[in-house]
């Protein structure tokens, strides 16, 4: 059983994350429940910005908080040094209740509002990352009416193809974000912005998919938007001062995973610009990487307490949690990989083979289709493992559920961030029917 992080089993012979006993949490705070080892946050972030102090270049770690968003996430980001990138008006807004330095902070997304792009003036943020040319017209729009200056980067597609998950490849020619670097779209983006009065075109960024183990992609993407800066120089006299080439690094699901060291993956982004910017005499722009499941995926395990139980005779047996898909679509959406243990019983033989199911009314609520456990009885505590990328940002009510509450730990120590939905939650919203005579016609 591979363990993360400060994960340890305790002579009760139950599963501690941070130095608490996860049968407390979950007797505390109640089931599901989302536990981060805040401790190994703190390790991966420090190891992306040590690496580049080590090889010598100006960076910015930017947590993609996509993976998860909290008020409390970004407050250790920050204490951290980190950066930020945000993809909507409500990461931006919990950002600055945060009170996550503005200068620091990056907007992406494919198909800002008009609002949201205000919002990013209003809070004079470090950068707009543009991903199209209706952005531009746009972000031309707000900065001439206001006579503001905006920091933008242009985000390319590379035509780099990582080994992924085809809903989480975005490099290739064929996907819904940036400027094609081959088609000409790219060039048009550049002269649309780098000589414009309240825009100041800081460079280009890419992001070429996610769950990535091998360098290689990297490499040939940094390559690429090397070359294309180097273009730039000669024939407009530009010098880009960033090239942010994203995130994506892999983490450990499953024994088939080998994810590399952090610090693997920015030297070898190291080395090329480093390479190409010797060889062209171009000046060394600041690096910018986006690390967003490497900083928290591993780092964080969900807490599931067994309900039901069914045997299904020379094909297998169901074992059902008081959370599923709701709580983490993943498995449904794309078949993600996860393993588990039996959090209150960790010192017992896992070899039971069993079905994690959710309780969602749907067939496909699988959580582990082969899960080994500890054979198991109502009321144990599951802990699955590596949830704490895209699993609570992906919850949903589906079935009228509550979202679960989360939880930090760190040095023996457990608070509350994130409190869990109630039923009065659930229908906050909802407006009751009224009488014909009291709507308004349209």
């Amino acid at each position: 059983m591979h363990l993360y992080g400060t994960q340890t089993v305790n002579g009760k012979g139950h599963l501690t994350i941070g130095g608490v006993d996860t049968v407390d949490l979950a007797h505390t705070y109640g089931t599901p429940l989302v536990v981060y080892d805040i401790a190994l946050f703190r390790e991966r972030a420090k190891a992306f910005k040590d690496t580049f102090n080590n090889v010598g270049i100006r960076a910015q770690v930017a947590y993609a908080s996509k993976a998860f968003s909290s008020i409390a996430i970004y407050e250790i980001a920050n204490q951290e040094g980190l950066s930020l990138d945000v993809v909507s008006g409500g990461e931006l807004h919990t950002a600055v209740v945060a009170g996550f330095p503005r200068e620091r902070i990056h907007f992406h997304g494919n198909n800002k509002s008009y609002t949201e792009l205000q919002y990013a003036f209003d809070e004079k943020i470090g950068c707009i990352v543009i991903d199209n040319f209706s952005e531009i017209a746009l972000v031309k729009e707000i900065a001439e009416s206001r006579q503001e200056k905006m920091n933008v980067l242009i985000r390319v597609t590379p035509g780099v193809e990582a080994s992924t998950h085809d809903y989480i490849t975005t490099g290739q020619e064929d996907s819904k974000f940036g400027f094609d670097l081959k088609n000409g779209q790219t060039d048009e983006a550049f002269r649309q912005l780098h000589d414009h009065p309240y825009i100041k075109l800081l460079g280009m960024h890419c992001h070429i998919g996610s769950q990535i183990f091998e360098t290689d992609a990297f490499r040939l993407a940094a390559e690429a938007l090397m070359e294309k800066m180097i273009v730039w120089r000669d024939d407009y006299d530009f010098v880009c001062e960033v090239l942010n080439l994203g995130g994506g690094f892999g983490i450990r699901y499953t024994e088939e995973d080998q994810p590399l060291n952090p610090s693997a993956y920015v030297e070898e982004m190291a080395e090329v610009v480093l390479s190409l910017t010797r060889t062209h005499n171009y000046p060394l722009p600041e690096i910018w990487i986006e690390p967003g499941r490497s900083l928290v995926g591993d780092a964080g395990t969900s807490l599931y307490t067994v309900g039901s139980m069914k045997e299904v005779p020379g094909v297998r047996t169901y074992i059902a949690v008081d959370g599923g898909m709701s709580d983490n679509i993943r498995p449904a959406l794309y078949g993600a990989k996860y393993t588990a243990a039996t959090a209150n019983r960790m010192d017992e033989s896992h070899e039971t083979q069993v079905t994690i199911a959710g309780k969602c009314c749907e067939s496909g609520d699988k959580l582990i289709e082969e899960a080994h456990l500890v054979e198991p009885a109502e009321g144990d505590i599951i802990a699955m493992f590596c949830t704490g990328a895209y699993g609570y940002s992906m919850a949903s009510n589906y079935n009228r559920l509550p979202k679960p509450a989360v939880v930090f730990c760190e040095n023996g120590h457990h608070q509350l961030v994130v409190r869990r939905e109630t039923y009065e939650d659930i229908v906050r919203l909802d407006i009751p029917l009224q009488p014909v005579e009291q709507t308004e016609r349209i």
